[in-house]
């Protein structure tokens, strides 16, 4: 007789009643974990870490965890995209050159300097992402403020704010746009029509509200001119490669096409140019590239994949199928009111995975979609926990020696974010 016996197969099967309340835990202290930062770990090892207990616990199968990172290929190309081409323009200087163009432009007005800036946050925005305006532009914008002997918060401030309230100007905008409609995400000419007019009311009322929230510290007289510096041939390089990347992207998005493969693609290309133009290795320009982003939307997908096998979903699903038989404009508004708010307890990319993921289910009208994205896209104006792309500013600004507080930022972001959200939807209710 054997002194062994033969080891049962593990994970062993969870009852139901534990199963279901274990993931959700597990979810939320993860999610928790990619807001929060405990022991200052990055954000990826949070999603990581929570996608690989509910594995391993076998609360979700082993291939429907493997869909779900598959799930998401069109959002790490083109993530891995927006990245080298955000690090190219940022090594040749291409978004100084731009900061230092608006000072020159400001001819000494603060508030002239407020609204150059504000420019260039849109246009940066809209064709880079606001990942870009908030990792790359803000150190730029710092700078100019120390050059021009202006008082830097405002100023960093738009970086913040615009990131979010320019990011549906188009799909390319905004990585949680890809996210919320995955493979589906409407045609270029489809999505001007839809948000063509919100975004821009987005845009001009972000603006309004910020300016009043910041008039009192833009008095006085700035540097009238600083050095432009120098753009050199690979800048020059790097901003016809982005502008082409623009112009590529509208193209595949008017066809109805993925934007993840193109944008990954004209990334390489332009980053290979210039390291050729350079005679130097990719690896240095590589090496400065935040990749801990790829597994952090990996591992949300997972845990939303989670969400969806133990049935939260479906009931939230319910939920708006519900509130729409009240009327189209209810549960437009409700849409618009829950992301956003949800987007500051829990960061907009996971619930804008979960929004997604509900909306493929729920029957609703395209009314509910459209403003389900402006919530998720706008709402996270409110707080500082609301977006990657604020936590990645809050990250740049600290390394330059500034800081702003939870409270400071909520006492801005309330006057801003709640009007825009609001004339936003109702932009999109009524055109």
């Amino acid at each position: 007789m054997r002194w062994w016996k033969p080891r049962t197969r593990w994970p062993r099967a969870w009852p139901s009643h534990v199963a279901s309340p274990l993931a959700w835990t597990i979810v939320a202290l993860a999610t928790a974990g990619v807001i929060i930062r405990p022991f200052k770990w990055p954000e990826a090892v949070w999603a990581v870490g929570g996608a690989v207990l509910v594995l391993a616990l076998g609360l979700i199968p082993l291939a429907a965890g493997g869909s779900a990172v598959m799930k998401g290929m069109d959002v790490y190309l083109f993530l891995t995209g927006m990245m080298l081409l955000s690090e190219v323009g940022r090594r040749e200087g291409l978004f100084d050159w731009i900061a230092a163009f608006a000072v020159n432009h400001a001819r000494g007005s603060p508030r002239r300097l407020f609204v150059l800036v504000y420019l260039a946050g849109v246009v940066t925005t809209t064709f880079l992402s606001n990942d870009a305006t908030a990792v790359v532009l803000t150190p730029a914008v710092f700078a100019v403020a120390r050059r021009a002997g202006a008082e830097p918060l405002p100023l960093l401030f738009i970086c913040a704010f615009i990131a979010n309230a320019a990011s549906f100007v188009l799909p390319i905008s905004n990585p949680a746009n890809i996210v919320l409609y995955g493979s589906h995400v409407p045609p270029l000419m489809t999505w001007l029509k839809s948000f063509g007019v919100a975004s821009v009311v987005s845009i001009v009322v972000t603006f309004v509200c910020l300016y009043a929230t910041q008039r009192s510290k833009l008095v006085g007289v700035c540097e009238a001119k600083v050095d432009v510096p120098r753009l050199s041939g690979n800048g020059r390089l790097a901003l016809a490669g982005t502008v082409a990347t623009a112009i590529v992207l509208m193209a595949v998005s008017a066809f109805d096409g993925s934007l993840g493969l193109p944008t990954a693609a004209m990334g390489v290309l332009v980053a290979s140019m210039v390291c050729l133009r350079k005679r130097e290795s990719p690896a240095a320009m590589m090496s400065h590239m935040s990749w801990s982003v790829l597994p952090l939307v990996a591992g949300l997908f997972v845990l939303v994949e989670t969400l969806v096998h133990t049935g939260v979903i479906d009931a939230l699903a319910q939920g708006i199928h519900d509130v729409a038989v009240h009327g189209d404009a209810a549960a437009t508004w409700f849409a618009a009111t829950a992301t956003a708010l949800a987007s500051n307890l829990a960061n907009n990319l996971p619930v804008g995975l979960v929004a997604g993921a509900t909306l493929a289910k729920a029957q609703v009208s395209q009314h509910v979609v459209n403003a389900t994205l402006v919530g998720v896209d706008l709402g996270p104006n409110l707080s500082i926990t609301g977006s990657l792309a604020t936590i990645l500013w809050l990250n740049a600004i600290r390394r330059e020696g500034a800081d702003v507080g939870f409270f400071a930022f909520l006492k801005v972001g309330a006057v801003v974010m709640v009007p825009a959200l609001v004339l936003s939807v109702l932009a999109l209710l009524v055109l």
